[in-house]
């Protein structure tokens, strides 16, 4: 299959803004800057790695998050693999810019799910990655929700599945709550 629709071919126009939006982004393993990101996320699905990190206690970790497309809210932190990227570096590189720390993780992700926002077409539909991960240093303390109205970014332990979790996220609020099976960390 050659992923054009059925008798239709892209026109000569099409082609030539193709060429010339490629000539100007350079390598798309830095990442895409943000106008041409929607586009793509209006095209084809993204796929993410999402973090659940638990403590010897079964608390789970668990940053604030506030943007346009998904309100305010805890969630696992996560982050969308760029091309040619691994899961191994994703992961590494979400528990670094979000947390400030370094974390180990299973070889294979412990669920995978679709998720889908039905009435809107950016940043509309994902293939998620759960991996099971634990720290192998402490998260920045920088970073370290204090009270009162949590700041975008900050993370906290929760023993339990928040009351405000992003919606998007409610599928994991078994894992956050501890109902799913656990695994071992390869290594």
């Amino acid at each position: 299959m050659s992923g054009f629709r059925d008798s239709e071919r892209p026109g000569r126009a099409v082609a030539d803004h193709v060429a010339g939006l490629d000539a100007a982004l350079g390598s798309a393993r830095d990442g895409l800057p943000q106008e041409v990101f929607f586009l793509v996320s209006r095209l084809t699905p993204l796929v993410n790695v999402d973090l659940l990190i638990r403590n010897d206690s079964g608390a789970t970790l668990l940053t604030w998050r506030q943007d346009e497309f998904y309100g305010a809210g805890w969630h696992i932190p996560g982050g969308i693999v760029r091309f040619k990227e691994t899961f191994a570096e994703r992961i590494a590189a979400v528990a670094w810019n979000e947390l400030g720390c370094i974390v180990e993780h299973d070889a294979a992700p412990a669920e995978l799910r679709e998720i889908m926002a039905p009435h809107r077409d950016v940043r509309g539909h994902f293939i998620s990655l759960l991996f099971n991960c634990r720290l192998s240093s402490q998260p920045s303390e920088l970073l370290k929700y204090s009270g009162g109205m949590p700041l975008n970014g900050q993370w906290q332990w929760h023993d339990r599945c928040p009351p405000d979790l992003i919606a998007v996220h409610e599928i994991y609020r078994p894992c956050i709550d501890g109902r799913m099976p656990d695994r071992p960390i390869d290594h």
